[in-house]
């Protein structure tokens, strides 16, 4: 791997009013680029967390410079956040038409990056990979320019989650897990991102919810879940809709870890696998 050169922030002049992004420039670029959004349920994180700052250091010390965007956070609510946290936050689309725009400008400065255009990647953790998938639709449906590549980890794409296998299930309960990412805890953490009921959402803000014939012309897709996440579910079902969309996919799941795998990057081999498996797809743009 080659020496990380320190990143640098940049304030874009967003969709939504000024868009901080934190650039990472790759010592040795190998032509591609990837746009990256941290995870939080919507309404945390930032660009510090080991999910966006780790990440972003492990793909460029690979080769490939990273635009970690510090997108708008979804408010906290008393029900969703305990009235210690309540704060005051942008709703669905902001998020998703923020990572969208800050795509489109990674696209006009690739070569700054020492990145090819066309090879530019966008993705992210968790609910950072819902709002990834959603950007993407977004695109898709306003026939802009696509990434060359959708890169999910371990994300969340449905409000209203496909059934839990027993097995699974099981081995949560075992875990003490059952109640992480129930339908209840994802419900709320939902709401609490549209600002309202689940009932009838758009697909950017739900990609999971998407046929295949509406995911036609999605860009290829890499995929890595949690082993013991109850939002794996979500992941998978996504990953079958894309196949039947023609979509080229690849999924896995990294064995014996738990949801946000790529949030401590001292979990090893975990960590350094999944970079590693990401590396390889972008390699093949």
């Amino acid at each position: 791997m080659g020496r990380v050169t320190e990143p640098r922030e940049r304030t874009l002049d967003g969709p939504h009013g000024p868009l901080c992004v934190r650039i990472y420039p790759a010592s040795t670029p190998s032509g591609a680029a990837l746009v990256w959004a941290h995870g939080g349920a919507f309404a945390f994180g930032d660009l510090d967390m080991p999910e966006a700052d780790g990440v972003s250091r492990a793909f460029a010390a690979r080769g490939i410079p990273v635009v970690s965007v510090d997108y708008a956070l979804a408010p906290v609510t008393a029900e969703f956040g305990g009235p210690d946290e309540v704060r005051d936050g942008a709703l669905y689309p902001v998020a998703s038409e923020e990572l969208a725009f800050a795509f489109a400008w990674t696209r006009e400065h690739a070569e700054e990056l020492g990145a090819d255009a066309a090879r530019v990647a966008l993705g992210g953790t968790s609910a950072g990979g819902n709002i990834a998938a959603g950007a993407i639709l977004r695109l898709l449906d306003e026939g802009a320019a696509l990434p060359a590549l959708s890169v999910l980890a371990y994300p969340t794409l449905h409000a209203v989650q496909p059934t839990t296998p027993d097995e699974l299930k099981a081995r949560l309960a075992e875990a003490g897990l059952a109640d992480q990412f129930s339908a209840e805890p994802v419900r709320r953490m939902y709401e609490n991102y549209l600002g309202g009921p689940v009932a009838d959402p758009e697909r950017a803000a739900v990609p999971g919810i998407a046929t295949a014939d509406q995911l036609r012309g999605y860009p290829p897709a890499i995929i890595v879940t949690g082993d013991l996440d109850e939002l794996r579910v979500s992941g998978e079902a996504f990953a079958r809709t894309l196949r039947e969309a023609g979509v080229d996919v690849e999924l896995s799941f990294e064995p014996d870890t738990t949801h946000g795998h790529l949030n401590r990057p001292d979990l090893e081999p975990a960590f350094s696998r999944t970079i590693d498996a990401f590396t390889a797809r972008i390699a093949r743009l």
